[in-house]
């Protein structure tokens, strides 16, 4: 697993990391909600939210933004409140 990289804005924190399988950007609010958005590590496949990293998948999703507009509804918050790490960014189809 790399370490990846960290972002927080309006009390939410993102991490993204990459495991041998997947490319992970975890999200974690104020109040402990977290959400997950994962991918395939070669990066082509669709996007998986999850309650949290390691959570059943909920739903897949082809673009970035609807993956993270699921991520923010778990968490409470509006999509452009999420920060997003400069190495996450290119990920969806």
């Amino acid at each position: 697993m790399t370490e990846g990289e960290t972002a927080e804005a309006d009390g939410i924190a993102a991490r993204y990391y990459e495991t041998d399988s997947e490319r992970v950007l975890e999200f974690t609010g104020d109040g402990g909600a977290t959400a997950a958005v994962a991918q395939n590590v070669e990066g082509y496949a669709m996007l998986k939210v999850r309650p949290s990293a390691d959570g059943d998948e909920l739903e897949r999703y082809y673009g970035f933004d609807m993956a993270l507009d699921h991520a923010a509804e778990l968490l409470g918050v509006s999509e452009h409140d999420l920060p997003v790490p400069d190495a996450a960014a290119d990920m969806g189809m």
